[in-house]
């Protein structure tokens, strides 16, 4: 990867519907020399795909929580139980495997308190495997740079 390449990425990262044109005019490379190494860098799956950022607020999502959560047994079978329970989860955004004193780390976005509470007992509170829960209520964020 040269700094060609890294200039893109970057680029790409701020703007993922920035035309080509565009794109080359801003990394110092011809067109068809940029489309050249976006497709390289797809086809090497670098780059994975482009999504929209969207405003949560419109979409109705007014509480959001990052949860811990420890298992019951340390074993391979108790982590797929787990993953699969919430692996359909709507309100579960984003999942980790974590070191620590816990096994998961969930990002979860709900409405609001109330469908955080019906989630948490709904969905968390009857997985067999599940010892322990420890949410931590985001109260804003100066800073999220996620796509």
């Amino acid at each position: 990867m040269d700094k060609f390449s890294e200039r893109i990425l970057q680029e790409l990262q701020a703007d993922g519907r920035i035309s080509n044109v565009e794109l080359a005019g801003r990394v110092g490379l011809s067109p068809s020399a940029t489309l050249r190494r976006v497709q390289d860098l797809e086809h090497k799956k670098v780059i994975k795909g482009y999504r929209a950022v969207l405003d949560k607020t419109q979409l109705d999502v007014g509480f959001v929580a990052y949860v811990t959560i420890g298992l019951n047994s340390h074993t391979k079978q108790s982590q797929l139980s787990f993953e699969q329970h919430v692996q359909f989860a709507n309100e579960v955004v984003e999942c980790h495997n974590i070191t620590g004193m816990n096994e998961y780390l969930l990002r979860v976005e709900t409405k609001d308190l109330v469908a955080y509470k019906r989630f948490h007992a709904d969905v968390l509170g009857e997985c067999a495997v599940v010892q322990s829960i420890t949410t931590m209520v985001v109260m804003g964020s100066p800073k999220d740079e996620r796509p």
